[in-house]
């Protein structure tokens, strides 16, 4: 069955998050479950955003692209920061591999067109590293307020907002739902403001933003730094 790049990229970028969570959020688990007395283990992650440490697939060859093999045996012969930048590294070079996996029938206008959408977001590592770039620019008004509505997949900004002022249903997330913020790798937090690029639709942190609500709402559009600079 053919995909889309849209359709491949949401692929990535679910399994990018699930990437994230295991390295930033959830990285004292991740690290207990990677004992280097165990087996060879991978770490996979899902197209939902969730993530598990397990042994490789038993199929040879494999169905699908595969991530690095026995992550666990260098946990303990390096620092800690490291080893999860080296986990960083193989884990973006795995994401890449599937993605243009699941592109092999893509035309040409289509592969740039995936890699494009796939350029516009830091990798796991630059995340992980410290190493992204904080963007300038601030929010729309498209952003609500202190909560997060919609997101890739879900109902638009402006019809979740429209919903919200008729008092019905606003789509809100919940705590740690959705991408992380791509310059700092933080996860969303309802007392929070978080503010979506008009161009890309990928979602910043107020702060790192450098945007608060009310400058926001005095904004008819917004654009990340990626996405504003040079075309």
């Amino acid at each position: 069955m053919s995909r889309s790049p849209r359709a491949i990229y949401e692929d990535y970028v679910g399994r990018r998050k699930g990437i994230l969570r295991a390295l930033t959020t959830d990285i004292d688990r991740f690290w207990s479950q990677c004992d280097p007395q165990k087996e060879n283990l991978c770490l996979y992650a899902y197209q939902d955003g969730t993530w598990a440490c397990d042994l490789p697939a038993e199929e040879v060859p494999p169905e699908a692209p595969e991530p690095a093999l026995g992550i666990n045996f260098a946990r303990d012969g390096m620092e800690r920061k490291d080893w999860i930048s080296l986990v960083a590294v193989h884990s973006d070079s795995w994401l890449l591999a599937l993605a243009f996996y699941k592109g092999a029938r893509l035309n040409r206008d289509e592969r740039d067109e995936l890699f494009g959408l796939i350029n516009k977001l830091p990798t796991c590592y630059e995340v992980v590293s410290g190493r992204v770039k904080q963007t300038n620019g601030g929010p729309t008004t498209n952003a609500g307020g202190m909560k997060r509505p919609g997101g890739p997949g879900g109902p638009s900004r402006a019809s979740a907002r429209a919903r919200a002022d008729e008092g019905g249903a606003s789509g809100d997330w919940e705590d740690g739902e959705g991408d992380p913020c791509p310059a700092c790798g933080r996860l969303y937090r309802t007392d929070e403001f978080w503010i979506a690029c008009d161009a890309c639709d990928t979602w910043y942190c107020g702060r790192c933003a450098k945007m608060t609500e009310k400058k926001a709402a005095q904004m008819k559009h917004w654009r990340c730094g990626q996405c504003a600079g040079p075309q």
